[in-house]
């Protein structure tokens, strides 16, 4: 019954605060660190992914990180550091700064772009929404043209996917470039990304074919093989509706910015030092 009562307790509490049992990472003396405290962590270190798309391995080490964090917060509560002078001076400056960013915020969020406004910025932009030439490629890269003139021979005779198969088979068998245990592959890329030799030579394959004679680099000598080609598009409009309505909400937004910020100089009081003045003060 004690055991009972004491599962409902925790349940509650779960309850209580809004957070499922698989939120939490780990409890530091009954205080929860929870995926949002990870989040936060990723985000402050690398705002380009999320927690939850991290490896296991690496969501441990960031919820022992917080674990260490969350003892550290307490052993400097237990030395008093937020009675200290250094301690107050910067929360005042860190709350002008959170103000700062919340008000700027506020303002980015009030910045409204239309459908219709966004479908004009396209149709008036048009070489901004060019999908240039591209293809993917595999390549074999050896030291000597003998050898790689050898991998063409074994080649040149199959046709379609015998040939992809055999290529992916010799490029993690023979090639020397960090590509060759992936098959050779070096994914999509455009016009003008390789070296001129290179570029020349897979530009100027049909799909499915390989070059008839090794081609040469600074890197050594190559044997391409062209998966896909695919000429010159234009993206179409619902492909970038939202980052265009976001980079002319961003605009609007600094305009809108500089224009506050003239104003308001216009009706503070303000006084700078000879080596601070701006030129149009002076």
């Amino acid at each position: 019954m004690k055991k009972l009562i004491k599962v409902s307790l925790v349940a509650a509490t779960v309850l209580a605060t809004g957070l499922m049992a698989t939120d939490i990472l780990a409890t530091v003396d009954g205080k929860n660190i929870t995926k949002q405290d990870g989040e936060a962590f990723v985000r402050a270190t690398a705002p380009q992914t999320t927690f939850e798309k991290l490896p296991a391995a690496q969501q441990k080490m960031i919820a022992e990180r917080l674990v260490e964090r969350a003892l550290f917060v307490e052993a400097a509560k237990k030395e008093n550091i937020a009675d200290e002078a250094e301690f107050k001076s910067n929360i005042e400056k860190l709350k002008e700064e959170l103000l700062v960013s919340l008000w700027m915020k506020k303002q980015m969020d009030n910045a409204i772009v239309s459908d219709s406004e966004a479908q004009d910025f396209y149709k008036s932009n048009p070489d901004k929404f060019v999908m240039p030439k591209n293809v993917h490629a595999r390549h074999i890269l050896v030291a000597d043209e003998k050898a790689a003139q050898d991998i063409i021979v074994e080649l040149k005779e199959l046709k379609d996917e015998a040939l992809k198969t055999k290529f992916i088979e010799l490029a993690k068998a023979k090639s020397t470039g960090p590509t060759g245990e992936k098959g050779g592959d070096l994914g999509s890329f455009a016009q003008g990304q390789m070296v001129p030799e290179f570029d020349k030579a897979v530009f100027a394959l049909n799909k499915g074919e390989i070059t008839l004679a090794p081609v040469k680099t600074q890197f050594g000598f190559h044997v391409i093989y062209l998966e896909d080609k695919k000429d010159e598009s234009t993206v179409a409009f619902d492909d970038v509706k939202e980052k265009i309505i976001q980079s002319l909400k961003q605009k609007q937004f600094q305009t809108k910015l500089k224009e506050v910020a003239k104003e308001m100089k216009s009706k503070a009081k303000i006084t700078y030092t000879e080596e601070t003045k701006p030129a149009e003060v002076k």
